[in-house]
């Protein structure tokens, strides 16, 4: 939206405003195409999304990235304060990154709480003929250990 906020106000610029503004290398670049970059220049890449394969890591990943974006946006607010067409949509996506970090932080009290349960249920079949359910408590994975070398299913027919 960024990006389409800044082709918005650049598109029917003259290469004078353009220089002016400091946009000279851009435009030599990219002309007045959105072309998703750091401040610095330095262009957009995958390398920028994190993710570890467990889930609290990565929550907290995009729990940071929205704090980021939130901030650029009100750093943008501040360069942007005398266009107050520019300065409501900066709001609006601002308050969008608030939103999802309120749900990513949602999310990961979710899967946290979830982790820390200590009941752990599997359905298996101990050889008596009954295919009942095992709940353990405690370590899940002492227990679920026990219960395979012990072929316990909680019938008592061992």
């Amino acid at each position: 939206m960024v990006g389409t906020l800044v082709h918005q106000l650049t598109k029917n610029a003259s290469i004078e405003e353009i220089e002016k503004a400091g946009l000279a290398p851009y435009y030599t670049d990219h002309g007045v195409d959105v072309y998703p970059a750091s401040a610095s220049g330095v262009p957009f890449t995958a390398a920028y999304i994190a993710c570890k394969g467990d889930p609290i890591a990565n929550l907290q990943e995009d729990l940071a990235a929205e704090q980021k974006a939130r901030a650029t946006y009100e750093k943008l607010i501040d360069l942007c304060r005398d266009n107050a067409d520019v300065v409501d949509v900066l709001k609006f996506l601002r308050e969008r990154e608030v939103v999802h970090f309120q749900r990513f932080g949602e999310a990961l009290r979710g899967v946290q709480d979830k982790l820390a349960e200590k009941n752990f249920y599997m359905n298996g079949n101990c050889g008596c003929g009954n295919n009942n359910s095992m709940n353990t408590s405690g370590n899940t994975i002492t227990a679920m250990n026990n219960n395979l070398m012990n072929n316990s299913c909680g019938c008592n027919n061992n």
